[in-house]
């Protein structure tokens, strides 16, 4: 019997691990001109933030987490999100009582049991971005600029920015009930989740992919048209600032997001080049999180977008990330003698930070050549049992063929100067 990788997982290899480096070396630097610190949480956490954070209601929580109970009877979940937990870091570890806003970001693998398509794995990695203690809709627009100005950085134009309202605690329980009053008849007609959703959770129902229940909702009524002014004015303030920014927008009324702790601010990124899930990004503002999850009231908001779905939205773009230079030096030897020199040659090298390999197969001079150019070095130093004798060994540029006879004992210097 094989043992293969399980459903919903997969192996990063060689052959695309420098598209990963790319890209995450980029988010770094794009976060760090924005002046957002790295943090990193564990891989799991205790079952109850992601009850308490994500909220019991949500698909997440209902059906797609990993969660088991350890070897103490702890119930652990392996993350399938990463705002809760880096709440929880926030709190456990009081960066609220360092001069506030705290701006972080986060590369970390999540898990989620969901039924795997394309950018859509069950063990996925995430980039993202939170900010705490700033209420001022203008840092709304800061954490989106930070999406858009990565988006740009790696050449993605194609994108639609859409943002809505969903209100504060206050005028969602007012909308609520208006919608649930709307929602009372046509009930029998939706799908079970949504009929599931009624009670818990109603405004999760705008979000129903069902062809059937879209059809009977196309007159629900929403909950940008039902806000308090205050959620209004907040509202004009970051469509205000996202034109200063000359970031365009478009206002979609039917983004509630996926989870439970999303207030005012909601928005989407979208891609039409992935197929049928074509956000590729997607936060919000989360005002009450820290609270619930016993920490000091403090607003927060933030971001998530998926690094396999962004890869793949690069991909059907035809955007080619660079290739890494190949080697340096490759030491081709012949002789047992000279094969003792490039061992103690190849150490010094490496040490000094110059890359470098050569020959562990005891292949002929020609394949040890056939070698390097699959290596894609830019030099080759041949080493025979003569040239140990004379003190030299021979330097072939790969890409011209030039060779030069340079002395052992000066190799160093010479190389540095040429690479």
């Amino acid at each position: 019997m094989s043992i293969k990788a399980p459903r919903g997982t997969k192996d990063v290899l060689p052959s695309d691990a420098y598209k990963w480096n790319y890209v995450e070396h980029l988010f770094r630097d794009v976060c760090t001109r924005f002046g957002y610190k790295e943090i990193r949480t564990p891989i799991f956490e205790h079952t109850e933030l992601f009850k308490r954070g994500v909220g019991e209601t949500t698909d997440i929580v209902q059906k797609e987490m990993y969660s088991f109970e350890d070897n103490g009877g702890r119930d652990i979940t392996l993350k399938p999100e990463g705002t809760a937990p880096v709440v929880r870091s926030f709190i456990e570890n009081k960066l609220y009582a360092d001069t506030q806003p705290t701006k972080l970001f986060y590369i970390t693998p999540c898990f989620r049991y969901e039924r795997p398509q394309a950018g859509r794995l069950r063990a996925f990695h995430q980039f993202g971005v939170e900010v705490f203690g700033a209420i001022n809709p203008s840092v709304d627009a800061e954490v989106i600029g930070i999406a858009m100005a990565f988006y740009k950085a790696l050449g993605i134009s194609n994108l639609e920015l859409r943002i809505n309202s969903i209100g504060c605690p206050e005028c969602r329980g007012k909308y609520n009930k208006i919608l649930k009053e709307y929602l009372k008849e046509k009930l029998p007609k939706l799908c079970k989740t949504c009929q599931d959703r009624y009670e818990r959770n109603p405004m999760r129902i705008i979000d129903c992919k069902v062809e059937s229940c879209k059809e009977q909702l196309k007159d629900i009524p929403l909950m940008i048209d039902h806000i308090c002014d205050a959620c209004k004015e907040d509202f004009e303030k970051l469509k205000e600032n996202l034109s200063l920014m000359d970031i365009e927008y478009v206002v979609d009324p039917n983004i509630v997001r996926g989870l439970d702790y999303y207030t005012k601010t909601a928005f989407e990124i979208v891609s039409n080049e992935i197929g049928a899930q074509g956000t590729v990004c997607g936060g919000g503002r989360y005002d009450r999180l820290v609270e619930e999850l016993g920490g000091p009231k403090t607003p927060g908001i933030g971001f998530g977008m998926g690094i396999e779905r962004l890869l793949l939205t690069l991909q059907n773009n035809n955007i080619e990330i660079p290739k890494p230079k190949g080697l340096d030096i490759f030491i081709a030897t012949i002789g047992e003698r000279a094969n003792k020199e490039a061992v103690r040659l190849l150490h010094k090298l490496r040490l000094e930070g110059i890359s470098a390999d050569k020959d562990h197969l005891n292949r002929s001079i020609k394949a040890q050549f056939k070698y390097a150019n699959k290596l894609n070095a830019s030099y080759t130093i041949v080493i025979g049992d003569d040239e140990l004798d004379k003190d030299v060994v021979i330097l072939k540029n790969m890409e011209t063929s030039e060779q030069t006879e340079i002395q052992l004992s000066n190799i160093m210097r010479e190389l540095k100067e040429r690479l």
